[in-house]
């Protein structure tokens, strides 16, 4: 059974366990220098549409 033969996928293995444990601390570690401003506090106004057919 093919499927049981480590060889091949222990490199894949490998690989994502590196990215898994060292790269992606360092990529969560990063720090945005802009922050995201709130939604406004003040209600936009909305009027209705002027249908010219009612």
């Amino acid at each position: 059974m093919p499927q049981l033969n480590p060889s091949p996928w222990f490199s894949t293995m490998l690989a994502a366990w590196l990215i898994l444990m060292v790269v992606q601390p360092k990529l969560l570690s990063f720090t945005f220098p802009n922050h995201p401003s709130g939604k406004p506090t003040t209600p936009t106004n909305t009027s209705s549409w002027t249908w010219p057919w009612t």
